[in-house]
């Protein structure tokens, strides 16, 4: 299994359908997490690179009808790695 994370921006918030149709994409076998940032106006979609792509996952989001604003960029860890010390 090899978690993989892709950052949507959106220019206005989802409308309630179209919030209820993203929350049926983490019913497909591979999708692990959907989590939105209202602040910076992203959705960060979790998925299994084993399973599933960037571009099968974009598809999958912008069938929901999420106004997506630009491409899907490969978003950063959430938690940043720990530095190890030089010896």
């Amino acid at each position: 299994m090899t978690m993989v994370e892709i950052l949507f921006r959106y220019a206005a918030p989802p409308t309630e359908a179209v919030a209820f149709a993203l929350a049926t994409t983490r019913e497909v076998y591979g999708i692990r997490c959907l989590t939105f940032d209202r602040n910076a106006r992203t959705l960060r979609v979790e998925y299994d690179a084993t399973r599933l792509n960037a571009a099968t996952v974009a598809q999958l989001v912008r069938q929901t009808g999420f106004e997506v604003v630009d491409e899907p960029a490969l978003a950063p860890p959430s938690s940043a790695p720990v530095p190890v010390p030089a010896v």
